[in-house]
């Protein structure tokens, strides 16, 4: 060991320039080096979602939380112990794994048991859905929007139809998530002793706001099995019949009529205002991450460090 430091001692000129070369050589392939390349800490997980929208946190941990972890999740190989949540209308249960767990492996045995849910569920929700797999390192990049002139549900727009995809269209993203979107929606609101005096019930109103829409989602009105759009034959060629969606604003959503048999017809405007509103928000609460202002759409993903971020700033440019 002396004679290295005499050496090197003796040749300091030559060792400091290699030094600063190989100081060099390294900054330049740190900043080009991909994330993946950190070795992955965290264990092996596998988070699943149901929603069950009307219902409240403790009815989402008595129908769909507790029932699944009990009959379908315990017991799946390999796992180390459950970890769950519910707010109202949504139940999200993580599975975390023992060490060295291969996450494909883990992903599989957990599927078998999913599958199951459409029997052993009551019929109030929606079928569960496995989240896709993330690493530790995942969250590179937070993007926040912020306006004086658009609301809340206009930058979601914007953010869902305008920024994703062009974030999604740059090489090495892996997924774009938006927490705090506001969904536009068209609501009907209903006041009670306005449907009293007109001799007019809610479920007409239900009815009434569903079979004017293309499709419903609603499976008791006719609107939730619409019909094919057909065809017209000519004698050179075919032409098809598209819908053209009747319901667009507001002011179209008020203009269909209530059926009555013995009293005359009333509009949906004359009964309760119909609006542009949003959907309740579920996702930033049960991926425990509040909304920081009512204008602040923050935007995760993964992907590549250096190569995305610019890119990601051209994108966003």
């Amino acid at each position: 060991m002396r004679w290295l430091i005499d050496g090197c001692l003796k040749a300091r000129v030559p060792i400091v320039v290699i030094a600063a070369a190989l100081m060099f050589l390294g900054f330049r392939d740190v900043r080009d080096m991909p994330v993946d390349t950190l070795p992955e800490f965290g264990p092996t997980t596998v988070e699943i979602q149901t929603e069950a929208l009307g219902l409240s946190a403790n009815e989402v941990e008595q129908l769909i939380t507790v029932p699944m972890e009990q009959d379908l999740l315990n017991g799946v190989a390999w796992l180390k112990f459950i970890r769950s949540k519910s707010v109202p209308g949504l139940s999200s249960i993580e599975l975390v794994f023992e060490p060295g767990t291969d996450p494909y492996r883990a992903r599989l045995a957990v599927q078998e048991r999913v599958s199951q849910a459409k029997v052993a569920l009551p019929g109030v929700s929606s079928p569960p859905q496995m989240l896709q797999p993330l690493s530790s390192t995942n969250r590179v990049m937070i993007v926040g929007l912020s306006s004086n002139d658009l609301t809340p549900i206009e930058m979601s727009v914007l953010a869902r139809w305008t920024i994703r995809p062009r974030l999604m269209g740059v090489p090495g993203v892996a997924n774009v998530s938006i927490w705090g979107q506001r969904e536009r929606q068209l609501q009907v609101l209903v006041d009670p002793a306005h449907l009293h005096d007109t001799g007019v019930s809610l479920l007409q109103v239900v009815e009434t706001s569903a079979n004017a829409l293309w499709v419903s989602p609603l499976t008791f009105v006719e609107a939730s099995s619409p019909g094919t759009s057909g065809f017209f034959d000519t004698p050179n060629q075919r032409i098809g019949i598209q819908h053209i969606l009747p319901v667009s604003s507001p002011d179209d959503l008020a203009r269909p009529s209530t059926v009555r048999s013995l009293r005359p017809r009333f509009k949906i405007v004359s009964i309760m205002p119909g609006m542009e509103s949003r959907a309740p928000e579920r996702t930033a609460t049960s991926s425990g991450m509040a909304d920081l202002s009512p204008n602040f759409v923050p935007m995760i993903f993964s992907m590549k460090a250096t190569p995305v971020l610019t890119c990601g700033s051209r994108a966003l440019g």
